[in-house]
């Protein structure tokens, strides 16, 4: 079961990392805020479209469980924290590459990408909610 979640998890999350690229570097290319701002934007706009298909398609919660929405919320802000901090400190590191931009975003993605799974398999969508496991 958890090889399935992982191969929709990746499928999910490569499209949900097309939303965040997509936005992030459409707001850059629109100088309409700067690159922190549009990197978060990028990532709730991701994010939002993760959380339906992770929800309905990657661990096939169809009906809504109590507290399943800020427990998403709660793994997401955390890792947005965490996806904004990784980016900035690459563009630091990579200031003068080629493809620093989008070297910081993959590796950005990466982390928060890795945390969101384990939030998300063991914490938003598990089988027994968290209340219950003690």
């Amino acid at each position: 079961m958890i090889r399935r979640e992982l191969a929709r998890f990746l499928v999910v999350g490569a499209s949900t990392v097309l939303v965040d690229f997509a936005s992030y570097r459409g707001l850059l290319a629109l100088a309409m805020t700067g690159t922190a701002v549009s990197k978060a934007a990028g990532f709730v706009a991701g994010t939002t479209f993760a959380y339906f298909a992770n929800r309905f398609w990657t661990f096939g919660h169809a009906a809504h469980r109590a507290g399943s929405a800020w427990r998403f919320a709660a793994v997401y802000t955390s890792t947005l924290g965490a996806n904004v901090l990784v980016n900035s400190l690459a563009l630091r590191l990579l200031a003068d590459a080629v493809g620093a931009v989008q070297i910081a975003f993959l590796v950005a993605t990466g982390v928060s990408a890795t945390l969101n799974f384990a939030g998300m398999k063991f914490f938003v969508f598990a089988h027994t909610p968290p209340a219950e496991r003690r």
